[in-house]
């Protein structure tokens, strides 16, 4: 705690720290603690899981007076991120009044509430909802945060965001924490903080920790494969990405059919549903989560052990942010690319961007053929289907 004692933390703040046993500050923890206690506007850019709530909560105690309006609005590019971002403030404050506000869920109990927040930590669409019907009140704004800020301009909420901190008081502190820094990042920064202070302590891979590997297969041979090195390989909990939604839940559906305890994740999903099947993954529920790149960003997820991708993202800073989900705090890792002739242009620009990254090829094992199920689109209403079983099996 020593450390924590120098960077000038509150003592309320240093007794919650203490109690989530948390014993030294990160790198980005150390570096931006001081300048935002100043008062200074900061640009962080640390990886996902790197410590940056914290970084940026730890001032809230400073600058936030109970039952005085909103006083700091955090901006995240995700509703899952927004309640991870609410329930670790909540842990380092627990008097003040911090909310959560999102689509996906009906809006008038944030309404209802909203005049009694003292932090509101929100998603950029929802909250202009807020900005439209004037049900939400920023004049005593003292402190705005945008989290995650390349993935929300990655997620096309340039104009969102640009019209929130415009709606914002001048006269505030702006902090920016990124995986990485864009130059669109850069361009707001110019446009909206006063004179801030740059601090990176990103570091993508650590080869020593991390192993990656990829098989070249056939199409018609992905799924079995994943099948078997699912089975195969010892592992702790496992993550899957794929690149679209349809996609995720095919590869969960087959999973489970071939006694793979698999849960899945996307933007497809209610609200509701998306946080049980968190809460399930993170707790002692299926070890392996199907998933679209909504989870490689921000999520807290501790021991995973294995990374797959079923697909090969077209950004090659989103394969960065998936494989960084492993080989945390220590650990070993393993990130697993299956390849197929449609994701050798996205492997190839990865190859381009990080040509440091020493991924091994690995024969592919003689696998067992699985019966692949795929649910077909139901036929226009009044047409009857060629079969009465809307589920089609195929060797994968």
């Amino acid at each position: 705690m020593k450390k924590f004692e120098e960077l000038g933390l509150n003592p309320m703040v240093l007794r919650a720290i203490e109690k989530l046993n948390i014993t030294k500050p990160t790198a980005i923890q150390e570096k931006t603690i001081p300048h935002i206690l100043a008062g200074k506007d900061v640009v962080g850019e640390s990886a996902t899981g790197s410590g940056k709530t914290l970084a940026f909560g730890c001032s809230i105690a400073e600058i936030v007076k109970a039952k005085e309006g909103i006083q700091v609005l955090v901006l995240t590019p995700t509703r899952e991120l927004a309640e991870q971002v609410k329930d670790a403030l909540k842990q380092l404050y627990r008097s003040l009044k911090i909310m959560a506000i999102y689509g996906g869920v009906s809006i008038n109990p944030q309404i209802q509430y909203l005049p009694k927040a003292d932090v509101v930590v929100a998603t950029p669409g929802r909250l202009l909802d807020h900005l439209e019907r004037k049900t939400i009140n920023l004049s005593k704004l003292k402190l705005l945060v945008l989290d995650e800020a390349d993935r929300m301009l990655d997620m096309g909420f340039i104009d969102d965001v640009e019209k929130i901190m415009q709606a914002c008081p001048e006269k505030r502190q702006t902090l920016f924490f990124s995986a990485t820094i864009s130059e669109e990042i850069k361009d707001l920064a110019d446009d909206y903080m006063n004179k801030p202070k740059i601090v990176s302590v990103t570091k993508h891979v650590d080869p020593s920790k991390l192993k990656q590997v990829y098989y070249d297969v056939q199409k018609n041979l992905k799924l079995s494969l994943l099948v078997h090195l699912l089975k195969a390989e010892k592992s702790k909990l496992v993550m899957v990405f794929c690149n679209t939604r349809r996609n995720t839940d095919f590869v969960v559906k087959n999973l489970r059919a071939n006694d793979v305890n698999a849960i899945a994740i996307h933007g497809g999903l209610s609200q509701n549903k998306r946080t049980k099947t968190m809460k399930l993954f993170n707790g002692s529920g299926p070890g392996v989560l199907v998933c679209t790149d909504v989870a490689a960003r921000g999520l807290h997820i501790e021991n995973v052990s294995h990374i797959y991708n079923y697909e090969i993202p077209k950004d090659a800073k989103d394969y960065v942010h998936r494989i960084g989900r492993t080989a945390r705090a220590g650990e070993a890792g393993k990130a697993i690319n299956l390849l197929c002739e449609y994701d050798h242009e996205n492997y190839g620009r990865i190859q381009q961007r990080y040509s440091d990254f020493d991924i091994t090829h690995l024969d592919t094992p003689r696998v067992k053929r699985v019966l692949a199920i795929r649910t077909m689109n139901r036929p226009p209403r009044g047409r009857f289907p060629p079969r009465r079983n809307m589920h089609q099996r195929r060797r994968y």
